[in-house]
């Protein structure tokens, strides 16, 4: 079991991963379930923020492609997919990229979870135009 301190290093390794790579749609993310499962916010930091995404085996703009093209082969994740989008740009990724990957996608998950990986790029792209982010 880890002590309080480890967790706490952690948590905070972890909520600084997040806001590198997520910014305010992380954080509005773990906001969202502190009324009904504080701890799946926890979870969340800790885990993929604090472990995973802080190992030093790939960069971040590795990371975001590998979840993006995951996240498009689940074809029901539409909100998380739509967040690691945004990620993904904020770490250096270019919309042809994440445009080449989910159609990649169609070669493993189908032509139904490209599409709807598609629809979830176009609709990012749009909200960062509209807000004037690249």
């Amino acid at each position: 079991m880890r002590s309080d301190s480890n967790n706490s290093e952690r948590y905070e390794r972890g909520w600084q991963k997040l806001r590198e790579i997520d910014g305010e749609a992380g954080e509005r993310v773990i906001e969202s379930l502190d009324e009904i499962a504080p701890d799946l916010g926890r979870y969340t930091i800790e885990f993929p923020f604090g472990d995973i995404y802080s190992r030093s085996g790939l960069d971040l703009r590795s990371r975001e492609i590998a979840t993006v093209a995951s996240l498009t082969t689940l074809g029901n994740a539409q909100n998380q997919l739509k967040v690691h989008i945004h990620g993904a740009l904020n770490v250096g990724c270019t919309r042809e990229e994440i445009v080449e990957v989910i159609i990649q996608m169609a070669v493993y998950a189908g032509f139904p979870a490209a599409l709807n990986g598609m629809a979830a790029a176009k609709d990012v792209f749009e909200e960062r135009d509209e807000g004037g982010v690249e």
